[in-house]
């Protein structure tokens, strides 16, 4: 689902795979299967995906349910509005309310979820949260004030992200990052900085990175909608007169 008075930019990688593969997948489901179904679906995905993580601190390898619970989230998020193009059922005010709730409650609950995971610090995990949620604050105020819904910032949208954090995954299942070699022992500022103190595994330093990069993303794109919203609503001249 979707805003679909906005005109939707999407440029990433897979788009043009994606695009093809959903609007085959939509013409093929039966049609008892509706594009409220499809959101639940995606959000049971977020949740088992978590639930992967959680159990990842008795046995690595129910990342695998993590890694299932990723794909379930991609069907179901990105399918329930391809369905609704393809069928001609979109309810744009709607639609818009339900599937960005979601997305909010899903990413909140993965994030957590990896939070709670034996391979990467909460801490690290909700910083990653707050980059996602700013990007997309970001994206919901050029859809009302450009009417333009931004999916896709450096090539990168949700399909490609979650295809990476799959990759690492399944990575971190095999890979020996509990050897003493890829552990991080931290005191920042000498120990003054105790809730940034502590073990940080190789995930949380891509979790790191991941966040910087969406940042990164995040102020570059700031700095180029303000030139271009500075020439659609340029500054005014104060002639010293105000009016009474």
């Amino acid at each position: 689902m979707g805003n679909e008075k906005a005109t939707r930019i999407q440029t990433s990688i897979l788009n043009g795979i994606e695009k093809k593969a959903l609007v085959w997948l939509a013409k093929k489901q039966p049609k008892w299967v509706t594009s409220n179904l499809l959101t639940f679906i995606g959000t049971l995905g977020a949740v088992v995906c978590a639930l992967g993580f959680a159990l990842a601190n008795y046995n690595l390898n129910w990342m695998w349910l993590s890694v299932f619970g990723l794909f379930v989230n991609w069907y179901g998020d990105s399918l329930d509005g391809s369905m609704a193009r393809v069928r001609h059922t979109q309810r744009p005010v709607y639609g818009f309310f339900i599937d960005h709730n979601v997305d909010i409650f899903t990413i909140t609950i993965m994030c957590i979820g990896a939070g709670a995971s034996p391979i990467c610090r909460m801490d690290i995990a909700l910083l990653v949260l707050v980059a996602y949620l700013a990007i997309s604050v970001h994206t919901y105020i050029g859809a009302i004030l450009k009417n333009e819904f931004k999916l896709t910032y450096g090539k990168l949208g949700p399909t490609e992200f979650r295809v990476i954090a799959a990759a690492f995954t399944i990575f971190l299942i095999y890979f020996p990052w509990q050897d003493s070699r890829f552990i991080t022992q931290v005191e920042c500022f000498g120990g003054g900085l105790e809730s940034l103190n502590g073990i940080y595994t190789i995930f949380d330093w891509i979790a790191l990175g991941l966040a910087f990069i969406i940042f990164m993303l995040l102020i570059v794109s700031q700095i180029k909608e303000e030139k271009v919203l500075s020439e659609i609503d340029p500054p005014k001249t104060f002639d010293g007169n105000i009016p009474e």
